[in-house]
C-alpha cells in the first residue's frame, strides 16, 4: 500500500497544474516600472515634496473677499462690474447695442460719454467708484 500512494503522489506533482504560470523575462517597460514602483518605495526623494507645516494654514491664492462690485449705469440701466474690466464686455453682457468697427481704438465708432468724458468703449475699463455711461446710439 505505501508503493502505491508514493507513485501517486508523483505523478501529481509531475504534471503541471492549470494555475502553473509561466513567465518570460521582462520587458523593459516592466523593469522601467519596477525601477519606478522600487524607487518610490524606497523614499528617494525623501522630504521634498512634504508641504511645510509652519507656513500654517494652506489659503486661497485668488481674491479673497471676491471682486469688488462697481456701481455701474449704462443709459439709466444698473448693472454689476469689476473695476478694470473692459466697458465693450459690460456693455455686451448688459445687452446694451453699441456699434464697432476697428476693435483697436482708431475709428471712434464706439464712442460714448463715461462720466461725462468722451471715451472709446473698445477701449476703456471700467473705474473704481461710480459709473454713469451714455452712449449715442
Amino acid at each position: 500500500m505505501k508503493a502505491t500512494t508514493i507513485l501517486s503522489l508523483f505523478a501529481v506533482a509531475a504534471v503541471p497544474s492549470a494555475t502553473t504560470a509561466f513567465t518570460a523575462a521582462p520587458t523593459p517597460i516592466q523593469r522601467c516600472q519596477d525601477a519606478r514602483i522600487q524607487a518610490t518605495q524606497l523614499n528617494l526623494f525623501g522630504n521634498a515634496f512634504k508641504n511645510d507645516d509652519s507656513l500654517g494654514k494652506p489659503q486661497n491664492a485668488g481674491l479673497t473677499n471676491g471682486p469688488k462690485i462697481n456701481e455701474v449705469t449704462i443709459n439709466g440701466k444698473p448693472v454689476k462690474a469689476v473695476a478694470g474690466q473692459k466697458v465693450s464686455k459690460v456693455m455686451a453682457s448688459a445687452r446694451v447695442k453699441m456699434t464697432y468697427s476697428c476693435q483697436k481704438g482708431n475709428c471712434g465708432t464706439c464712442e460714448m460719454l463715461m462720466n461725462g468724458r468722451v471715451e472709446k468703449a473698445c477701449l476703456a475699463k471700467i473705474p473704481q467708484g461710480k459709473c454713469t455711461i451714455q452712449t449715442y446710439n
